[in-house]
């Protein structure tokens, strides 16, 4: 496995939030941003390609494996996530970086851009779950509020229970597939040791906060968004309508995947991804 001679490093944050997460390669720099239930283990795919041409770096979010981070964070968002990746870049005296996020990564990446433009190359982001943004059309929100009664309320209702358990695999159905392979075997043992980090957003009292489609369209540096063919019908109301606020975005559908196209399609993304990047920054 690529990540199993990589040492993993211990950052600690001004804020007293810890990171867990690796680096390797030289050039510019490039983050990857995992999903809610991921880890800095979620890029093991593109990890070899991307450190041929640049200074990588892959971490756990706040909430995500084996952080130990338990502050009370009943607000909790992409808007803290992006708080936290402004001050590792400090630890680690990035001044700019591309950023590569998927779902709640890739709303992280682009919360970061927009709080701080001047720092960021380059923005990929994979079906970043802005809920509020299929709320933009009849027929998003009519999507989002069977998504919202079938998925996150149930969801939620197990985590208030106690059985967060059956919250993982109700959210993990809801988001990539009734039949995902993700929802069983190692791939779900995975996601359980980030049960937290799902937990915190899902309790959150603004788990998706809106950022403005006026200021999106304004982000200065290059920006590709993906999305999957086979996607969740929320996924694709809430992309569709984030494609329609940024015009001057690149906006790509790959088939033969659903919500996680890095994984799904490793090598079309990571080729397209490199080609992106050597074009624009």
């Amino acid at each position: 496995m690529v990540f199993e001679s990589l040492a993993v490093q211990r950052w600690a944050l001004p804020n007293g939030i810890e990171l867990h997460g690796v680096r390797a390669g030289q050039g510019t720099p490039l983050i990857f941003i995992h999903g809610a239930m991921g880890d800095w283990r979620s890029w093991e795919a593109q990890w070899s390609l991307f450190t041929a041409h640049f200074d990588c770096i892959t971490y756990s979010r706040r909430f995500s494996f084996p952080n130990q981070n338990h502050q009370p964070s009943p607000h909790h968002s992409a808007l803290d996530e992006a708080q936290d990746l402004a001050y590792l870049m400090d630890l680690l005296q990035l001044e700019r970086a591309i950023l590569v996020g998927s779902s709640y990564g890739g709303f992280t990446a682009l919360a970061l851009a927009v709080k701080s433009p001047q720092r960021i190359h380059a923005v990929v982001a994979v079906e970043p779950p802005m809920m509020k943004y299929a709320y933009f059309t009849p027929e998003g929100r009519a999507v989002a509020e069977s998504f919202r009664k079938e998925t996150i309320e149930p969801a939620n209702a197990a985590f208030r229970a106690g059985d967060d358990v059956k919250a993982a695999q109700i959210m993990t159905g809801g988001i990539n597939g009734a039949t995902s392979q993700l929802a069983s075997g190692a791939a779900m043992d995975k996601r359980l040791q980030n049960l937290q980090a799902m937990k915190m957003i899902a309790l959150s009292s603004d788990e998706f906060p809106l950022i403005e489609p006026t200021q999106l369209a304004a982000l200065p540096m290059p920006v590709m968004l993906l999305s999957g063919l086979k996607t969740q019908a929320v996924h694709k109301a809430i992309f569709d309508n984030l494609v329609q606020a940024m015009p001057n975005a690149q906006a790509i559908r790959v088939a033969g995947a659903g919500h996680g196209v890095s994984r799904e399609q490793a090598d079309f993304f990571n080729e397209t991804v490199k080609h992106f990047l050597t074009e624009n920054v």
